[in-house]
């Protein structure tokens, strides 16, 4: 029995250890005390590529932003598949009320992958004119420093410069768990990575020399099933770093459960598929694994459950509360305790299927290629067992 509570508190402790030292050192990089960035030494032009896909509640102030980069020369490509795809009206619309930038709106499908977003990011790298090339995600509410922190990340041993969404302006509860599962949880662990020197790409910012890109081919970004996956990869073969700027606002207005729900399983399959060794400490995410530990070591012990549960629910979530309020970002311990309870049934559920839905596209985690070469290699083995068997059977 001591070797059960030694056990329990000590992963207890452990994870207490690691949600503190997490939020302290992405509290350092997002507090909102953060000054705009400074103008590069160097400004080179840049293309930035916009791929959308149908209407979205902030739009309209999503695109805008765009306009208002404080930037001496960049051009915007706006991408979409479709000529009748809602969006295709507003985009028109807000280009006309800005005459004084280089905006342009690209139509047409160019299937070199199964992940549509890909595809519709190949128009705006074709078509860019310079030599630095952003895409940027359409719910990305980009401010005016942004090119200026880019292009300042790029520098040296720099291959790659990525930034994580927080959510902002949430209208109701799910929302909420929306923005608690950006913020404090996801952007929370990649901005603590980066500190440690691990950073990895996330898929609604990717800044690149386009050289990067021209090198290897852009289909190099069909390599996984997520394009942010495939860019973390090709840049780490390259030897050269991946670097965070940001974080940058989405703005999430109003959301359900169903939303919530399928967009975090799309993402924890993705993870899955493309990084399976990273993705299973994910079981062990959360609050609620060392609660119950910390929960069965008191009863062992004959401690009071409940002051013990609730003392350790504290130093838990005021880590959490205290980076989202030095950053500015929402704030609501009920939604971080729902998004903590959602996190092992999530897990579960991202390792029982490949299936996923984006934008009204049926997509597949695992891509055919992979799969083939899976079932090739599981071929092999069993071809060398029976060999084995063959051999130590005689004749």
């Amino acid at each position: 029995m001591q070797a059960i509570v030694y056990a329990c508190l000590t992963f207890s402790a452990l994870t207490l250890t690691a949600q503190i030292a997490t939020c302290t050192l992405a509290t350092a990089r997002c507090r909102i005390a953060r000054t705009p960035s400074p103008r590069p030494r160097d400004c080179p032009p840049v293309t930035l590529v916009r791929p959308l896909c149908g209407l979205e509640p902030y739009s309209r102030e999503t695109l805008t932003s765009t306009f208002a980069i404080a930037y001496p020369d960049y051009e915007i490509l706006f991408c979409v598949d479709r000529p009748d795809d809602p969006i295709v009206p507003l985009v028109r619309e807000i280009i006309t009320a800005h005459p004084q930038h280089r905006a342009r709106l690209l139509i047409g499908k160019d299937p070199i992958s199964a992940n549509p977003k890909l595809n519709n990011m190949l128009k705006g790298f074709r078509e860019g004119k310079h030599g630095h090339i952003v895409f940027v995600d359409s719910n990305v509410h980009t401010p005016p420093d942004y090119l200026a922190q880019l292009v300042n990340a790029l520098e040296g041993d720099a291959g790659l410069v990525s930034a994580p969404p927080v959510g902002q302006a949430p209208d109701d509860l799910w929302s909420e768990i929306e923005c608690a599962f950006l913020n404090t949880y996801q952007a929370r662990f990649q901005y603590a990575i980066d500190t440690l020197g691990f950073g990895f790409a996330q898929g609604k910012t990717l800044f690149f020399r386009r050289e990067t890109l021209e090198k290897g081919g852009f289909e190099m970004l069909a390599a996984e099933p997520a394009e942010d996956a495939a860019a973390t990869k090709l840049i780490r073969r390259a030897g050269k770093r991946i670097r965070l700027a940001g974080p940058f606002a989405q703005l999430i207005g109003p959301r359900t459960a169903r939303q919530v729900w399928n967009r975090q399983l799309r993402w924890a399959r993705l993870r899955r598929a493309s990084f399976p060794l990273l993705y299973a400490p994910e079981i062990l995410a959360g609050g609620a694994p060392p609660l119950l530990s910390l929960i069965i070591a008191s009863w062992l012990m004959n401690i009071d459950v409940a002051v013990v549960a609730f003392t350790f629910l504290i130093l838990w979530y005021a880590p959490e509360l205290l980076l989202a309020r030095l950053s500015g970002w929402p704030r609501s311990i009920s939604a971080m305790l729902l998004r903590d309870l959602m996190l092992v049934p999530l897990f579960v559920a991202g390792c029982l299927g490949n299936g996923f839905e984006w934008h009204g596209h049926l997509m597949n985690a695992e891509l055919p290629q992979k799969k083939g070469a899976r079932i090739t290699r599981v071929t092999r083995k069993l071809g060398w067992l029976r060999q084995f068997k063959a051999r130590f059977n005689g004749p």
